[in-house]
């Protein structure tokens, strides 16, 4: 005898959640995994041994190392606008937009100093090796580049930075801090890093800033 069609919808979506909730954890002990190991560290045989999973089921879910590894890195990105990007974007437009945008960021690399941040050690790994996984990591780390460079173009346009501030230089600027603040602070162990880094953007901020826009990255600031 069959169920009903109704009992057979319900027992379906349950199927359907219990999945999702399985696929999610997945990525989750994956994203732990390729912080510390990186991305090529990621195998389905290993994600098996941390989750107790078979790698039949580990594979079920992804299809391939390839596909996990991009299931990963869009995670991973994911959280980075959850954490980083949002919040940033509920203040007021211009400095202090991109002040906060800053800020998080590099409180999130505070963070990821023992762990490791997969866009940084992404690249290492991925630069000169061409394929999806190459692509879809430098598709993240381009829109987040293109998201930091919208808030500092319509600083720009709100009179906060000058207008002959060029939008990609001091994109160029920022980023660097975060590389050397990466480098020196899960590298080298060097105290201090995270507030020569903050100096850092002190100095590029008042380079840019207009007149009116150092008062408003001070106030943002603090």
């Amino acid at each position: 005898m069959s169920l009903p069609t109704e009992s057979r919808r319900g027992s379906s979506a349950r199927s359907l959640h219990k999945g999702q909730q399985t696929r999610a954890a997945i990525l989750d002990a994956a994203l732990g995994l390729a912080s510390s190991m990186g991305l090529e560290g990621l195998s389905i045989g290993a994600l098996a041994e941390v989750t107790g999973m078979s790698k039949s089921g580990v594979f079920a879910h992804f299809g391939s190392r390839e596909e996990l590894q991009i299931s990963v890195i869009r995670e991973y990105h994911t959280k980075f606008e959850e954490e980083v990007f949002f919040p940033a974007i509920r203040q007021p437009r211009g400095l202090p937009r991109v002040v906060a945008l800053f800020e998080n960021w590099i409180k999130r690399v505070a963070v990821e100093i023992d762990s490791g941040c997969i866009y940084i050690s992404g690249a290492v790994e991925f630069d000169d090796r061409p394929g999806p996984v190459r692509d879809a990591l430098a598709d993240m780390v381009r829109a987040w580049h293109a998201a930091l460079g919208r808030a500092i173009e319509i600083a720009v346009e709100v009179g906060d930075l000058r207008p002959d501030t060029d939008p990609l230089q001091m994109l160029f600027e920022v980023h660097g801090l975060i590389l050397a603040l990466h480098h020196d602070a899960r590298f080298l162990r060097s105290p201090g890093a995270v507030e020569r880094a903050r100096a850092g953007f002190g100095r590029i901020v008042s380079h840019y800033a207009a007149a009116s826009g150092s008062a408003r990255s001070a106030t943002a600031r603090r």
